[in-house]
């Protein structure tokens, strides 16, 4: 009984151990995330601002908030995940156990690199998009009205929409090709043969993607540059997959905000701007 007892005991003591000595380094890569604010913060005002970060270990949350007065993040709870998640999860969302708020939600190896850093703050740009408007944007979407009517929470990633079509590889080729030339005459009426043949669903879908994640990498790319890092450009060559809405996206992001510099903080109406282009 005793032998069991002290088993117990040691077991205990070692998984307390192993916890602390768990926080202890994430408390040293958390910190760089502020150091890497500093160096990248004039780039765009959405970067002046850090978000919590939920870190997914042994399907549990290990979840993190930042203190701003202090200038470091602080150990909120640990807590089980609701559900198994990819094995290098990168993405943000609100987490129910935490009030719903929203977090950025990333695996611990995140921190062994500077490009994970840059995507931290790619997923910031995410959980700006949340508190300023983008419940509200999906709330009007059809695509997204029929996916929730569906019980289709994964609607984003799982849309089938057709990338290999040759008409739609043909036209965003097109678009791709008007934007690498700032064609602005060319750019629109890309789009204009875009919403021809393409449903309204996936013209919405196609929108969103170039907002949502469009949005993201333009500014993840920003920051890439500054830290000495290759820029992101995946999804630019055929055959098109959704990364490359992300890839349009952002570039005609960079197109737009050209013309219009206040589209890059102006979120909701670069959107609509987005939506309503040609």
């Amino acid at each position: 009984m005793g032998e069991h007892t002290r088993s117990h005991g040691d077991n205990l003591s070692r998984s307390l151990s192993d916890t602390e000595g768990r926080k202890i380094q994430y408390d040293h890569s958390l910190q760089e995330v502020f150091a890497v604010q500093d160096a990248i913060k004039d780039l765009h005002p959405f970067l002046e601002k850090v978000f919590p970060i939920a870190i997914v270990e042994n399907d549990r949350f290990v979840i993190y908030e930042p203190d701003p007065s202090r200038r470091k993040y602080v150990f909120v709870k640990e807590t089980p995940t609701p559900m198994q998640f990819p094995k290098s999860v990168r993405a943000a969302f609100p987490i129910e156990c935490y009030g719903n708020r929203i977090a950025c939600v990333v695996s611990g190896e995140i921190f062994d690199s500077r490009e994970g850093y840059a995507t931290i703050f790619h997923e910031f740009v995410h959980c700006h998009q949340w508190e300023i408007c983008e419940p509200q944007l999906k709330a009007k979407l059809k695509v997204a009205q029929k996916a929730m009517q569906a019980g289709d929470y994964m609607w984003e990633i799982n849309y089938p929409f057709p990338y290999q079509s040759s008409e739609f590889s043909r036209v965003y080729s097109l678009f791709l090709e008007a934007l690498s030339k700032d064609d602005a005459g060319a750019v629109f009426e890309s789009r204009r043969q875009l919403k021809r043949i393409l449903s309204g669903d996936e013209f919405e879908y196609t929108v969103w993607q170039e907002w949502k994640e469009g949005l993201a990498r333009f500014i993840e790319n920003r920051i890439r540059n500054r830290l000495g890092l290759e820029e992101n450009h995946s999804g630019s060559e055929k055959p098109f997959c959704r990364a490359s809405l992300y890839e349009g996206g952002a570039r005609f992001i960079a197109f737009l905000s050209q013309r219009k510099r206040e589209l890059l903080v102006e979120i909701e109406d670069l959107f609509y701007e987005m939506l309503n282009s040609g």
